[in-house]
């Protein structure tokens, strides 16, 4: 088991934020499984973080240990990496174009494409003759190494051409996105992908100047992996940002106005008991418990609907418009009026003159979250009753 703690912290930052974007969003892709955009950014998500728990460098040494196999997290990580890029470009594709026969086939080209890479480097890998674990300089030590030479450079130059092939797609695509976090994530991965690029070709530089004789390990070594590190980042938050960006701008106010909408509706299934129950579970979508929850308290202004009084209400508009926004002057008498519908509907005694409309207005429907805030303080709402009644009072004595 790795302990996060042992990632070293440029490491365990991305893992610890990928892996619980992996959970966060795992629900959600299981009960949509079938949409191939769900899909692919579980799996992006998942791949991403299998990554960067395994380039760790206790992630290398653990992976070396276990199996007995000096070097094996070499073409384990790499085929990750692979996957990786796979799914990356395969997230585009899907971005890109509609649905139709010619994505699907284009799609299947890439996975085969990686797919046969991923073979291949576990081939090299079991041809070379790999004696001594290298941790941190493993590409320039054994780049004269036969068929782990061929290892590494088909590695790093299969993640340069997949690097460079999104960056086309996303630059020849960018112009025409529209929605502004798909855009931002766009950007979010042009640049990872420029850092991707530096990545590879510091190793490469590298691995040349060892055929050519001399020591630069110092860009594999030094220079590649906080490139590596940042680009990785960059381009696992740019395939998140259009997914998880609107949920997180319409979550914290779904929220807010699920839990402010509870009063009105414990207050209306107290009073009208026989109403049928929300038949949706506490782990349902958010929008969807929201959805229902307007929805059960609609249906109880429908109910009682009979036992408001339409004239009550517009009294107390009149008192609190003068001192309050019209808005929240209609929260607070609307409150009142549903308040004083309920007891009436509780005790069957209708309220609603024979004149007044048969059904609840928009004045109170449009407001129903206003009016549920004010019935979480019965003192506010008493107040009007007391206003009213001074209110009369002043006019019977004039």
């Amino acid at each position: 088991m790795i302990d996060i703690a042992d990632l070293r912290l440029p490491y365990a930052v991305p893992t610890v934020l990928l892996l619980a974007a992996l959970v966060f969003k795992s629900p959600a892709a299981i009960r949509s499984w079938r949409n191939p955009d769900s899909r692919v950014t579980w799996f992006v998500m998942l791949s991403a973080s299998a990554v960067f728990v395994s380039v760790a460098p206790a992630s290398l040494h653990k992976i070396n240990t276990v199996t007995g196999v000096p070097n094996l997290a070499a073409p384990w990580t790499y085929s990750l990496l692979m996957s990786f890029c796979c799914s990356c470009m395969t997230m585009i594709i899907t971005w890109r174009e509609a649905p139709s026969p010619k994505r699907r086939r284009r799609i299947h080209w890439v996975w085969a494409v990686h797919a046969a890479i991923i073979v291949t480097l576990w081939g090299t890998f079991l041809l070379a003759d790999l004696h001594t674990e290298r941790i941190y300089d493993l590409d320039t030590y054994y780049a004269n190494t036969p068929w782990m030479r061929e290892h590494i450079v088909l590695y790093l130059l299969a993640y340069a051409v997949s690097t460079l092939v999104c960056a086309g797609l996303i630059w020849t695509w960018i112009s025409e996105v529209q929605s502004r976090w798909l855009k931002a994530g766009l950007v979010f991965l042009q640049v990872g992908y420029a850092f991707g690029i530096v990545f590879a070709v510091a190793k490469l530089i590298a691995i040349s100047a060892r055929w050519a004789g001399t020591d630069w390990d110092f860009l594999s070594i030094k220079v590649a992996p906080p490139f590596a590190l940042l680009g990785a980042s960059l381009v696992g938050l740019g395939f998140l940002l259009p997914v998880c960006g609107p949920f997180l701008q319409t979550w914290p106010r779904e929220q807010v106005t699920y839990w402010m909408l509870r009063p009105l509706e414990r207050s209306i299934r107290k009073a009208t008991p026989s109403l049928t129950k929300a038949r949706v579970g506490r782990w349902a979508p958010l929008d969807l418990r929201l959805l229902q929850r307007r929805q059960h308290i609609l249906d109880g202004l429908l109910r009682i609907a009979p036992y408001f009084d339409h004239s009550l209400y517009h009294q107390a508009y009149q008192a609190t418009s003068a001192q309050r926004h019209e808005a929240k002057a209609r929260g607070l008498a609307g409150a009142f009026a549903v308040r004083d519908a309920l007891k009436a509907c509780a005790e069957d005694t209708p309220r609603a003159a024979e004149d007044q409309p048969s059904r609840i207005g928009a004045e109170v429907t449009d407001h129903i979250v206003a009016i549920s805030c004010n019935l979480r303080h019965p003192r506010r709402v008493d107040r009007i009753r007391q206003r009213l009644a001074t209110t009369e009072s002043v006019t019977a004595n004039v």
